[in-house]
């Protein structure tokens, strides 16, 4: 017998992604508990009518679904496994999702901490970026239990409008991983391409126009996604470079992609996010 569809879902993580999925959450109905290490994101939760509480275990003893929403691998460790963190409110039942873009690797190092705790975890990265976790039209691709899985759907319908179950945990992971392989590929040639265009005197523009119709068309092209700052670009290549060494695999245009898009950060002025000491 599946599991009962939750109600009760919380939000760790009130960023650029985070703090419109509570809103969606919210709005459709659920009861959203929420947490954020920031105090301006935690204001600007409060402000939007959502329930901020102190901690990490506080947002799970509020939640049956618990969606981690934070930058970093050993971040998304920290409110799992930390000092009051979720795992410290753990019962037979309760599901986490990272919604972070983390290593597979990670995911199963996740796993194997919450052993014996009752803990359902499912990686369930998010794509389509900012402008869709505004619209509620994000992407989800989500690995681990089948019946975790549905009970969390209608509330991963409230802030995506393509959700996907792809297997076994760490599933998901390695879709986010593919998906961006074949992104910041696009992002790259499309920045090359009007490079070129623009040096031999051809407008922009009208060369876009056409170029969304011809056979060169890409959903980076189609959606203009990089006119958005990329702040995690680095970052989710660096975990494919890795995986793909850790496999022995020969991806040579991933390490090529990567630095093409580090200098069309550079070139624009667009941040990289730290991560915060511990």
């Amino acid at each position: 017998m599946g599991k009962s569809v939750v109600r009760r879902v919380g939000i760790v993580g009130l960023g650029k992604m985070g703090h419109p999925m509570a809103r969606h959450l919210r709005r459709a109905g659920f009861d959203v508990a929420a947490h954020d290490i920031d105090e301006s994101a935690r204001g600007a939760a409060e402000r939007a009518g959502i329930a901020v509480v102190a901690d990490p275990r506080a947002v799970a003893e509020r939640s049956d679904f618990v969606i981690i929403v934070v930058g970093f691998d050993k971040e998304a460790e920290t409110v799992l496994l930390g000092p009051d963190g979720i795992a410290s409110a753990a019962r037979p039942g309760l599901i986490v999702g990272i919604a972070s873009t983390v290593a597979p690797r990670t995911m199963a190092r996740l796993a194997a901490g919450l052993a014996g705790t009752g803990i359902v975890l499912l990686d369930m990265p998010l794509t389509r970026g900012e402008p869709a976790a505004e619209a509620g039209e994000m992407l989800v691709m989500v690995g681990g239990d089948p019946d975790a899985f549905e009970a969390c759907r209608p509330a991963l319908a409230s802030f995506a409008n393509a959700i996907f179950h792809l297997g076994d945990l760490g599933a998901g992971q390695v879709g986010k991983m593919v998906n961006n392989m074949i992104l910041w590929s696009c992002i790259s040639a499309n920045f090359e391409g009007f490079k070129l265009a623009q040096g031999l005197g051809v407008d922009l523009e009208r060369l876009r126009a056409a170029l969304v119709e011809s056979s060169a068309s890409n959903w980076a092209l189609q959606t203009r996604i990089d006119r958005f700052p990329m702040p995690w670009a680095e970052k989710d290549m660096r975990i494919v470079l890795s995986e793909a060494d850790r496999l022995r695999l020969s991806v040579p245009l991933c390490g090529v992609v990567t630095e093409v898009v580090k200098a069309v950060k550079a070139e624009r002025g667009w941040p990289t996010p730290v991560q915060r000491e511990s």
